[in-house]
């Protein structure tokens, strides 16, 4: 079992760049597929990106490819999400998640949640 906290959250104007971390407990995490997601309020929970228990395959979604990226750290036990050229469309509340079988792109499918930290892109 996993326990995970996010934090780096905040409130930024466009074009900002912001750097989630979410760090996890256990000894174990290397073997976890990790992933985060968002939510805004309304909305649906959605995938943003994920990274292979290897880090070497990542994915993302279409909608922050190229402006977000996700990376590991095994040894520290964290995974992070650089935010870059932040939009008020990406202001939400970002989960952090993990998941014992490879990475996929469904909220359902991870095991294990953090609280969220909430991410505000003021225009």
């Amino acid at each position: 079992q996993v326990q995970l906290v996010e934090s780096g959250g905040g409130l930024v104007q466009a074009g900002d760049s912001l750097r989630l971390s979410c760090a996890a407990s256990g000894r174990t995490f290397s073997t976890y597929a990790m992933a985060w997601f968002r939510q805004a309020p309304g909305k649906d929970r959605e995938f943003v990106s994920a990274i292979r228990r290897s880090r070497s395959t990542t994915y993302y979604a279409d909608s922050v490819k190229g402006r977000f990226f996700i990376s590991r750290d095994n040894v520290k036990n964290t995974v992070f999400l650089q935010m870059n050229s932040l939009k008020p469309e990406d202001t939400a509340t970002y989960y952090c998640a993990a998941r014992e079988r490879d990475l996929t792109n469904y909220a359902s499918d991870y095991n294990y949640w953090g609280q969220g930290t909430q991410v505000t892109v003021s225009s």
